[in-house]
């Protein structure tokens, strides 16, 4: 999508800039001319994670703009303030806010450190909050000026749909705490002409953050680039911010809203398939989307009942051969140390109709798998059928979907449930 100039000489400051979506949003506006301040913790480079706030300033002038790096870490407040008045000092203002930084932790209850609680909750909802106050009385002058102020929240529509809690409430609880400032300062700002929205992606997005929570470079192919956020982005904060605000947007339905048809060139691999892509958590209209399917699963299910029942099998004895046992069969030709050191993880299977359970384990030595219980405790379970499960490990259905339609049940570590689906993909890719 071309830049119109819009954003010409407005000053931008933005959290979690030096990587990822933050940064594309900062080139974007750049593009513009657009004066960006760089809020990141990143100031040297990271052993895994590209680029610092040295790095995205140089980005950010070579596409155009201006570049103030500023080490923030959003849990401390002085570091906030002190770079808020910075970058007025520099730049003469402060226009938008672009609350990116967030921390994620895809794990239940008990898997849970309360470090990691707080740290998402410090990061993703009172560092949105506190990056907002201490903006805001800058925000204010920029709306006496008439200069369209906005503040932008990298966080997901409000749904109070269960699935969106039931394995990783922490995480969903600060990443609606995001959302909540949204709803509420919207209203509260709305007398001052300041614009508060929000903007979540509609599929995932490959980010370094995507790779680290084990989805790897092989999972490209499911994802969209963060030029598509960037872009989104760009369209919410050229709005009047006296019209447009207390809305949460989704970046593809707002480039459509701008009359744009084609999302090819936002694809991670550019020879994939948008059918392919991964839908992204917190959106009910998957989730409406999938009724269809769930109800001729149901159908399907409720007449395979009405069927003369055959024997059912002892609870927890494997078949000796099958769809599952040919599936591990193909697993265990892919186990090496290297899948183990990439993966770190033990996953446990329960096939729901004949009532088997499996292991496969990453973790340990150059790796295993079978039929019962693993050897150590597993780090997620999955439950499912022996037809969905023949399905996934195919590549005829993704597990995300899976998963969002109620066929496949996941307990524990989410992050560590993408690591699976990268094998699944792997194994797919080198055919069977």
């Amino acid at each position: 999508m071309l830049n119109t100039g819009k954003l010409a000489g407005k000053v931008i400051y933005v959290t979690g800039g030096s990587r990822g979506i933050g940064l594309s949003m900062a080139l974007k506006a750049a593009k513009d001319g657009a004066k960006i301040v760089i809020a990141a913790k990143t100031a040297e480079p990271h052993p895994k994670l590209p680029g610092t706030i040295y790095t995205a300033a140089k980005d950010i002038e070579a596409a155009g703009g201006q570049a103030l790096p500023c080490i923030v870490d959003v849990r401390d407040e002085l570091q906030i303030q002190q770079s808020i008045e910075e970058a007025v000092k520099t730049f003469g203002g402060l226009d938008i806010v672009i609350n990116n930084a967030s921390a994620i932790s895809l794990t239940g209850t008990q898997d849970t450190p309360m470090k990691t609680y707080d740290l998402m909750h410090s990061i993703n909802t009172r560092g949105t909050y506190l990056v907002s106050k201490c903006a805001l009385p800058y925000l204010k002058e920029s709306a006496l000026k008439g200069r369209n102020p906005h503040i932008l929240n990298n966080s997901p529509p409000l749904s109070m749909k269960p699935r969106w809690f039931q394995n990783h409430v922490a995480y969903t609880m600060a990443k609606y705490g995001m959302s909540m400032c949204v709803l509420g300062m919207a209203e509260e700002f709305k007398k001052d002409g300041i614009a508060v929205n929000a903007i979540w992606p509609r599929t995932a997005i490959m980010t370094a953050a995507m790779v680290m929570l084990g989805g790897g470079q092989e999972i490209i192919s499911q994802c969209r680039t963060p030029d598509i956020m960037a872009d989104a982005a760009y369209v919410i904060l050229t709005r009047d911010s006296k019209t447009y605000t207390g809305n949460f947007c989704v970046d593809e339905h707002i480039l459509r809203e701008v009359g744009v048809k084609d999302f090819s060139k936002y694809l991670g691999n550019p020879q994939g398939k948008e059918e392919d892509l991964m839908p992204d958590f917190f959106l009910d209209e998957f989730l409406e989307s999938a009724q269809q399917e769930v109800v001729e699963r149901q159908t399907a299910e409720a007449a395979a009942k009405e069927a003369p029942a055959a024997a059912a099998p002892a609870a927890g004895a494997p078949p000796a051969s099958g769809p599952i046992m040919d599936v591990f069969k193909q697993i265990e030709g892919h186990l090496s140390e290297e899948m183990v050191g990439k993966t770190r993880a033990v996953f446990a299977f329960t096939i729901s109709d004949d009532k088997s359970e499996w292991y496969l384990d990453l973790k340990n030595g150059a790796g295993s798998c079978g039929p019962g219980q693993p050897q150590t405790k597993a780090d997620v379970t999955f439950t499912v059928n022996s037809a969905n499960f023949a399905k996934m490990f195919a590549g005829k259905i993704k597990p995300t979907t899976a998963f969002m339609t109620g066929r496949l049940k996941i307990a524990g570590n989410m992050g560590k449930a993408m690591a699976l689906e990268k094998m699944m993909l792997k194994m797919q890719k080198e055919g069977g």
